[in-house]
């Protein structure tokens, strides 16, 4: 019972380390303690360390990363790809009500950078540093004129081409490419905000 026991819990770790490329022994030569002990190894530790875009702490140190130090930039658009998947609503500024665009936009900035944007794209198209399409980075807003000529939809880069918005109504919030046939013939242009200059 207690090698059944001890091979169970073996496996478990396993499982959980399963993402990881340090080798667990395998569930039928290890004991429950010698899979723990495994997991806590440093080079297992190391593979579940932060990205690399993250700053890391001096050697020794106990203290968090402060957020403060991370790149804005990757805090946008980690923060922006966790909302994925919700509704898209006509004047929605939450997760919990839904969001347009321009409101999907301005809750990213507000919750990560404690900017307070604009509330409709055509006031966040004026605001910001105009920049050029091939010189666009992570965090960067992304401009369309979806109805007529005038900026009537918001989106933000994140890099390889790819911006993060909310659609439209029975849409939710997605990853599409500004080379789309639909998004590059309505692409009006960029802006960096202010608090990425």
């Amino acid at each position: 019972m207690r090698r059944r026991g001890c091979t169970l819990l073996a496996t478990v770790f396993a499982v959980l380390a399963a993402n990881a490329s340090a080798a667990l022994p395998a569930p039928g030569d290890a004991c429950a303690a010698q899979a723990l002990q495994a997991m806590l190894a440093p080079s297992f530790l190391d593979e579940l360390a932060a990205p690399d875009w993250l700053p890391r702490e001096p050697a020794g140190s106990d203290a968090p990363v402060p957020a403060s130090n991370a790149d804005p930039r990757h805090l946008l658009v980690d923060f922006a790809m966790t909302l994925r998947d919700i509704r898209y609503r006509r004047g929605g500024r939450s997760p919990h009500s839904g969001f347009d665009c321009s409101g999907f936009v301005h809750y990213v900035f507000a919750q990560v950078l404690g900017v307070e944007l604009p509330g409709n794209s055509a006031a966040q198209f004026r605001d910001g540093r105009k920049i050029a399409r091939d010189a666009l980075e992570a965090g960067d807003l992304v401009f369309f004129r979806t109805r007529g000529k005038r900026i009537s939809h918001v989106g933000i880069y994140v890099g390889g081409g790819r911006f993060i918005h909310s659609p439209t109504t029975g849409e939710r919030v997605r990853v599409d490419r500004l080379g789309e046939n639909y998004w590059a013939r309505r692409f009006a242009g960029a802006r960096r905000p202010d608090a990425l200059i």
